[in-house]
């Protein structure tokens, strides 16, 4: 994607208002392109909270960069920002606060995107909090009203705890309607609940209005991208040291997790931001750089817009300290080129054959779920009844897979649904903690075949009683599960032609029939 370059007086005209609100979302998204976050500042409970205010001479370093916007996180819900109690006023300074850095913004020719972040006490109870929200929405918009359409509003940033993805839709809506009092033609980013993942997206209901761009955020594999990261959880100690090597199972997991969500904005004729993706630095530094310059490149493929996360803190690409860059990170995101995936041998732990039994597998219903299995054409087949209220209430499992301490994993399989549905796999521990060795892996099973790979490194303690699981339940949407494959990773290679010398791709778990 290429910067808007515009002459100097066109862009004063541009950010004077004369041409606000008018470019359709599809433009205003393909000239967002390529952008990065300014976490850790405004969404911190005081701007210097978290050790990183933000400075005016960031966005005029992000533009010369090469970066065509910024996404500025902003907590609006403190006290000393809005009032707590009717009439809900925000606080004029930091109004004027935020106002100062969208101008700076715009004068060094960015986008920006201003969001509502971290609003907990919504998140803890939305029948006394919604009132401020839609308060501080009308609020925001109206203060922003003659501003140009290089700067967007986001709701919500990932609706969780009592918003689900019901009351998500409703209460979306009800902030649009407030926005749209005073911008009725502004781009306004649509984010999804359960944390703004990619498996709540066909819960969406879209609202009439042609001025919306959806917006998911991606840090799969978690246990890759979260290793070490202490506000997770004591348990991510245990994750480090996960690589990402770019192989083509992994490729292949991420292409089939954004499928429904791009089949789900293409039906409803919505531009697709990716609003956050990022890998802390407590990963090494080489794996970072190829999952990084992976996503930015197929993200790019697809005519995605993107936002990494973020500038000048655990994750970024800047130190403020001393003034430098992460330059590998910077070529990853804005210069590096696709590569070619890396070529891995594997060996053959575990694979399904359903042509006379169900092979070990069993369904075992929780909290009033009711489902039946059964296996037929070499695939098992869950008839749901009743879904229960949470994922677990369902769970299909095999037991007695080995998984050794320090090796790397491709489970593979296919899966089919009568329509779209949410589920979740992973392989762990075979009782109490119930450990997830692999991480939780959330995903979207279309009403097509498809293939999905998940790859990960046991860092627990051998274990050769583990589990595979799929979470079915919370959804009465049957589906099929076949050619269940376990693989370990022996090593990478990567194959040249004795004349040619070009790489040969070879991947013994595409290779296999049944398996794409």
């Amino acid at each position: 994607m290429k910067r808007l370059l515009l002459p100097a007086a066109v862009w004063l005209l541009f950010t004077q208002g004369v041409f606000a609100q008018t470019a359709s979302s599809f433009d205003v998204n393909d000239r967002l392109g390529r952008g990065i976050n300014m976490g850790n500042s405004f969404e911190a409970p005081t701007e210097d909270a978290w050790s990183n205010p933000w400075q005016p001479e960031y966005f005029k370093i992000i533009a010369d960069l090469g970066f065509q916007h910024v996404r500025l996180p902003v907590r609006w819900e403190t006290p000393e920002r809005s009032m707590v109690d009717p009439p809900y006023t925000i606080n004029a300074d930091f109004l004027r606060r935020i106002q100062a850095v969208v101008d700076t913004a715009l004068k060094y020719k960015l986008h920006i995107i201003v969001n509502m972040h971290h609003h907990d006490s919504l998140f803890e109870n939305v029948a006394r909090e919604e009132p401020r929200f839609l308060s501080q929405w009308n609020q925001i918009a109206d203060y922003f009203k003659d501003y140009p359409d290089s700067l967007l509003f986001e709701v919500l940033n990932e609706p969780h705890g009592e918003i689900t993805p019901a009351l998500w839709n409703d209460l979306f809506a009800k902030a649009l309607t407030e926005i749209r009092k005073t911008n009725p033609t502004r781009s306004v980013i649509l984010g999804v609940a359960e944390y703004g993942g990619l498996t709540a997206v066909p819960q969406l209901e879209i609202p009439a209005d042609d001025h919306l761009i959806l917006s998911i955020h991606y840090y799969n594999p978690f246990h890759f991208t979260h290793q070490g990261a202490d506000w997770v959880g004591p348990e991510t100690q245990a994750w480090l040291g996960t690589e990402w090597n770019d192989t083509e199972a992994e490729r292949l997991t991420i292409v089939n997790e954004f499928k429904v969500a791009q089949a789900f904005a293409e039906e409803h004729n919505l531009p697709f931001n990716v609003g956050e993706f990022g890998a802390y630095s407590t990963a090494d530094i080489d794996s970072r750089i190829r999952w990084t310059t992976y996503l930015a490149r197929w993200f790019e493929s697809q005519k995605m817009s993107w936002a990494y996360w973020e500038f000048s803190a655990g994750f970024g690409i800047y130190d403020p300290a001393n003034k430098s860059f992460l330059e590998p990170l910077v070529d990853a995101l804005l210069h590096n080129p696709m590569p070619e995936p890396t070529q891995v041998n594997t060996k053959v732990v575990y694979q399904s054959d359903f042509s006379s039994g169900r092979d070990g597998w069993l369904v075992v219903n929780q909290g009033g779920a009711a489902s039946l299995l059964d296996n037929a054409g070499n695939k098992l087949t869950v008839a749901i009844s009743g879904g229960g209220t949470e994922g677990w209430h369902i769970q299909l499992t095999k037991t007695g897979l080995s998984f050794t301490k320090g090796k790397t994993y491709q489970i593979g399989f296919s899966a089919k649904a009568d329509e779209a549905r949410a589920a979740t796999f992973y392989a762990g521990k075979n009782g109490d903690p119930w450990t997830a060795y692999s991480g939780y892996n959330g995903m979207t099973i279309p009403a097509t075949e498809t293939r999905f790979i998940f790859t990960f490194t046991m860092n627990e303690p051998t274990d050769d009683q583990a589990r595979l699981v799929f979470d079915l339940g919370k959804s009465v949407v049957d589906l099929s599960i076949s050619d269940i494959l376990v693989e370990e990773v022996l090593n990478s290679v990567t194959a040249l032609d004795d004349e040619s010398g070009e790489i040969l791709r070879y991947s013994p778990t595409l290779l296999r029939p049944n398996c794409l």
